[in-house]
Parts: C-alpha cells; sequence; structure tokens
C-alpha cells in the first residue's frame, strides 16, 4: 500500500512538472509572437515633414482610408494619375490647420494635426467641373473613420491653385510615410512609436 502512495506521489510531481514546462513553452510562444509581431510593425519613418515635387496635375477623384495591423492608411485616388508621373506633395505634422486661399482657422479633432497637400486639384483643370466634392471645414465625404486606432478626425481644406488641401487628427504625433503607386498617393500613420525609433 505505501508502494502506491509513493508512486502516486511520484506522477503527481511529474505532472507538475510537466505542466509548468508546458506554461513556460506557452508564454515563450506570446513572447515570440509579440515579438514577432514588433519587428513586422517595426519602421524608420519618421515624423518630419515629407514632401515631393510636381510632375504633373491630375484632378483629385476619391478619397478612402484603410486600417492595418500596424497603421492606419489615407489613399488619395487621383484621375489619370500614371506611376511615370508622380504627384507632388507636403505632408507635415502641423501645430494648427488654416484653410489655403482664405486662412480661416480650421478645427481639427485628435492630438495631433496631419496636414496634407496634394497637387491634385478637386476639379478639372481643363473642363473646370468638381471632381471631389470636398467642403471647408467638414469631414471627408464617404470617409468613415470611427474605430480607427490612429486616425480621430479628417477635414477638407481647401483646392486652391492646383492643390488639395487636408487635414487629418490623429491621436498623437505618430511616425507617418507617404507613398505612390499608380493613380494613388497613400499615407500610412503608424499605431505607435514602440517599434519606429
Amino acid at each position: 500500500m505505501r508502494r502506491w502512495g509513493t508512486a502516486l506521489a511520484a506522477l503527481t510531481l511529474a505532472g507538475a512538472g510537466l505542466a509548468a514546462t508546458a506554461g513556460a513553452a506557452g508564454a515563450a510562444t506570446t513572447s515570440r509572437t509579440a515579438n514577432a509581431s514588433a519587428e513586422a510593425c517595426a519602421t524608420a519613418w519618421g515624423s518630419g515633414e515629407k514632401t515631393a515635387q510636381d510632375a504633373n496635375y491630375k484632378p483629385l477623384k476619391n478619397i478612402r482610408a484603410g486600417q492595418h495591423t500596424c497603421y492606419d492608411r489615407l489613399v488619395f485616388d487621383i484621375k489619370g494619375g500614371t506611376a511615370a508621373g508622380q504627384t507632388g506633395y507636403r505632408v507635415g505634422y502641423v501645430d494648427a490647420m488654416y484653410q489655403l486661399g482664405s486662412g480661416d482657422p480650421i478645427a481639427v479633432g485628435g492630438g495631433a494635426i496631419l496636414e496634407i497637400h496634394v497637387a491634385a486639384p478637386s476639379y478639372d483643370p481643363e473642363a473646370g467641373g468638381e471632381t471631389y466634392p470636398g467642403r471647408a471645414g467638414k469631414p471627408l465625404p464617404g470617409v468613415n473613420i470611427a474605430g480607427y486606432r490612429t486616425f480621430k478626425d479628417t477635414r477638407y481644406g481647401a483646392s486652391f491653385e492646383g492643390e488639395t488641401q487636408v487635414g487629418l487628427g490623429v491621436r498623437a504625433r505618430l511616425p507617418f510615410r507617404v507613398l505612390q503607386s499608380g493613380d494613388r498617393l497613400i499615407v500610412d500613420v503608424a499605431h505607435s512609436w514602440a517599434t519606429a525609433r
């Protein structure tokens, strides 16, 4: 009877040891997954102003937003834009936003304001008709950023002298990048600085 008690105690201790090992392995796996996720989100974008020279002025036809694992994205669709014809832009953080042309202040919600100028007017320079229905000081038409991690507000500024101005309210002054792909100008704002410094 005593042997059975000793054997049972040994089995119990062995089981506890396996459970502890499995727990440690699970924690290590979780840690590796978190590290892999952080590495996948690593950027060197910075938060300084980014610019590109104008190659041509094609009209803006739409603005849309999307959510990604590491960043929120704002996309400017440019009518007739091509990979060969780069669209000019100036994107940077500002303390306050003022409408192009009039200088009127435009309130933008969030912890920081990213002001975006795109060399794509909201009208057709040749025909003169409106191509994008933005209104000064109003949210961007058709752009719903409810539930986004980084984006908090969008405001249309103006379309003035071949340039469209947009205010993007973000949670804080976070790293961002500007990309061009065919007929699209893309602004990505990271969710955090944690892996971007």
